[in-house]
């Protein structure tokens, strides 16, 4: 009797980013077979039954599937934009001087107080329809704009929202730790209390979080205040992750290691102990070509020393009103690649397999292989190179979420 299944998409070429396989672990003559939203096959036409069922089969015409993206670091749910203070760097002001001056991150935090679930809701969408027209099929969203208990789980259900109005995977991460909120009066110690004892237990609670995360700076918070959050994080069962090293080199990247952070993300200024420390703890590192460019920085994360210690690099958006208004992982990639240097394999991997990888959910998705869920990418393309090498072109034919 032939095996069935629901859907077949073949005549394809596959860049399946197994682990196992070199580059872009490509498969010539491509057949990809789905069962109940799962791959159940992914691999070369000779291996697949020549009398395999299926009530729908696809002719790729020799077009391009990779696996869904995934933008593993994004703040998608805010209240208003920061676009003024775009202008005021333009004039010279610099990012942390806009930060100490009242603005930037506490800006959108009056913002976001100030917004309903439906209206944050309603502001994310066209920055999710903006990724996933891309082929995104997996976001990251961060709460860290609200800085009290009920903004920040407002922020939290509204991300998971998001994921109920579109077909998308959507992974929250709990981010209190951003700022200090101006109630605070300039106590960090006290705020951070806040956040242990009374925000993540409630967000726990709820179930509305997947990760915790913390801005690890001199104009965020202290190592210690930043390892407290993660002891309760962990207290709690919830896995850790860290804006380190961006600004500074408070040795971000080395604390998020320690607790065996799932990433450490920006690490432009992170130096080769916490690259050290990094591999050790198998902790991915998140880069934000997006934010580098926008407030202008110059030191770049140290991508040989990645490189060379096996550090897994994934790439991401950072969308967020104020360093990073990106909603394009087509051109994260090329920025990753032109001011990065990061190879093509390198570029394409970030964006699938690392990216997963930095969610916890590389068992999920992430790369094309059986077993995982049915998340395609189908391009009309002639070579991989294209997604990362053209700016403002998106060659995406169509999109594959969980087999639909």
């Amino acid at each position: 009797m032939a095996e069935s299944f629901d859907r077949i998409w073949r005549n394809a070429r596959l860049a399946t980013l197994r682990g196992d396989l070199p580059d872009l672990g490509v498969v010539e003559r491509g057949v990809i077979a789905m069962r109940d939203g799962r791959i159940v096959f992914a691999g070369n036409s000779s291996g697949f039954p020549i009398d395999a069922d299926a009530p729908e089969r696809i002719d790729c015409e020799g077009r391009w599937i990779t696996p869904g993206l995934v933008d593993c670091h994004t703040h998608l749910v805010f209240g208003g934009n920061r676009a003024h203070e775009f202008e005021l760097r333009l004039q010279g002001v610099s990012y942390e001087e806009i930060a100490r001056a009242g603005g930037g991150i506490v800006s959108t935090v009056a913002a976001t107080r100030a917004a309903s679930e439906a209206e944050l809701v309603a502001g994310a969408l066209p920055r999710l329809d903006a990724l996933i027209g891309e082929g995104a099929t997996t976001i990251e969203i961060k709460s860290g704009y609200g800085l009290n208990t009920e903004t920040e789980m407002r922020q939290l259900s509204a991300a998971r929202a998001v994921s109920r109005s579109r077909p998308v995977s959507v992974r929250t991460t709990f981010l209190g730790a951003h700022a200090l909120p101006p109630e605070a009066n300039g106590n960090k110690d006290r705020y951070i209390d806040l956040v242990c004892r009374e925000m993540l237990p409630a967000v726990a609670r709820a179930g509305l979080a997947d990760a915790v995360d913390a801005f690890m700076e001199g104009i965020a918070f202290s190592r210690d205040q930043t390892a407290r959050v993660f002891s309760a994080a962990k207290a709690l069962g919830l896995p850790v992750k860290l804006h380190a090293d961006q600004l500074s080199n408070l040795g971000g990247a080395a604390l998020a290691s320690e607790f065996s952070a799932l990433s450490a993300d920006h690490l432009e200024h992170t130096d080769e102990a916490g690259v050290t420390a990094m591999a050790r703890a198998n902790a991915v590192a998140v880069l934000l070509p997006g934010a580098f460019y926008f407030i202008r920085e110059t030191t770049k994360p140290p991508v040989e020393l990645f490189r060379a210690y096996g550090v897994k690099m994934a790439i991401a958006t950072d969308c967020n009103p104020g360093s990073s208004p990106l909603t394009s992982l087509l051109l994260a990639m090329n920025m990753g690649a032109t001011l990065f240097r990061m190879t093509v394999a390198e570029c394409l991997a970030g964006v699938t397999r690392e990216g997963a990888r930095a969610l916890g959910i590389l068992g999920e998705t992430g790369t094309l292989e059986a077993g995982k869920r049915c998340d395609l990418a189908i391009w009309d393309i002639d070579r991989p190179a294209e997604l990362i090498y053209r700016m403002g072109f998106n060659p995406l034919q169509s999109r594959v979420w969980m087999g639909r």
